[in-house]
């Protein structure tokens, strides 16, 4: 029994090395080998440009939060007078909007906080939007906290791997350019696209948002973490083609789930009326000239 129980535990040792060795091998190997870590510094929307800018950044008057509708959704030009950052991140979820308040909130002070609140956000598992943090920012014990309310395997193998390349400053020299496709990084955390136009299609497809459980809870906790925190908190729903919108069945749901929270909250596919051609570039963000009326509406009610 004693040597059963000494082989089992040689056993076990072995199969975490090895485990380890290849997660580190992750870098070397050809991708298509690891279907379940997903590790890109720089690979989409400037987060590592974000990530590196607001390691420098304190003091701001307003604070910019939430998914690609953010940092593609408002524009520093447009909010003169007012210092802004935007910590907007691609499929960012309250579990990620979680770790980033935590990391920076204190750093950053800001006076006023506009929190986009897309509803997709609080529907889906958030794999995607944390991979993306650990590729592109330190990790720690906020990023292991993170990873168990995700609880996948890919945002643990891209964990582990993410603390192998900090542990040998593997990112130390990496630098993404400015102007990427047709994305420019704008100081500030904001990324500018060249104007385009989308094209919509018929959409008869009804649906519904299935909020997630541990997303709503992670919300609230964001909505308390903020509050304690004195600081004036707006949400704020961007607005995406009316052809989109329009197919979700439960969207008079989601507006009063957000205003339950007692703070002002401002639903813009509703107090806009844009063009689904003119405004959007895709089925889901405005372009430039949709930015800008966005941006001027939303400054008339911070006002």
């Amino acid at each position: 029994m004693r040597k059963f129980i000494g082989n089992s535990f040689l056993f076990a040792v072995f199969t975490v090395i090895v485990y380890l060795l290849l997660i580190a091998a992750y870098g070397v190997m050809p991708k298509k080998m690891y279907k379940n870590i997903n590790y890109a510094t720089g690979a989409y929307g400037h987060m590592f440009s974000r990530m590196s800018e607001v390691k420098q950044t304190k003091d701001v008057d307003i604070l910019f939060l939430g998914s690609s509708h953010s940092y593609r959704g408002f524009n520093p030009q447009y909010f003169s007078g007012y210092k802004t950052f935007n910590l907007g991140s691609s499929a960012q979820t309250p579990i990620q909007t979680n770790l980033l308040l935590k990391r920076y909130l204190h750093q950053l002070n800001p006076k006023t906080i506009v929190y986009e609140v897309y509803p997709i956000s609080l529907s889906i598992d958030g794999v995607e939007s944390s991979s993306d943090i650990i590729a592109n920012d330190k990790n720690d014990f906020l990023s292991a906290e993170m990873a168990t309310k995700i609880n996948h395997i890919t945002t643990y193998n891209t964990l582990l791997y993410g603390f192998y390349r900090d542990m040998f400053s593997l990112n130390k020299s990496f630098m993404e350019p400015k102007k990427i496709g047709f994305d420019t990084y704008v100081p500030g955390g904001y990324v500018e696209r060249t104007v385009s136009f989308y094209k919509p299609k018929n959409n008869s497809l009804q649906r519904a948002y299935h909020i997630q459980a541990n997303q709503l809870k992670a919300f609230e906790e964001n909505m308390v973490l903020i509050k304690r925190s004195g600081i004036q908190l707006i949400l704020v729903q961007a607005p995406v083609p009316s052809t989109v919108y329009n197919s979700y069945s439960n969207n008079d749901y989601y507006d009063s789930l957000m205003n339950s929270f007692s703070v002002p909250y401002y639903n813009f596919n509703k107090l806009l009326a844009l063009n689904d051609s003119l405004h959007f570039y895709d089925s889901s963000h405005l372009n430039q000239i949709g930015v800008k009326i966005f941006n001027e509406k939303l400054l008339e009610k911070l006002q």
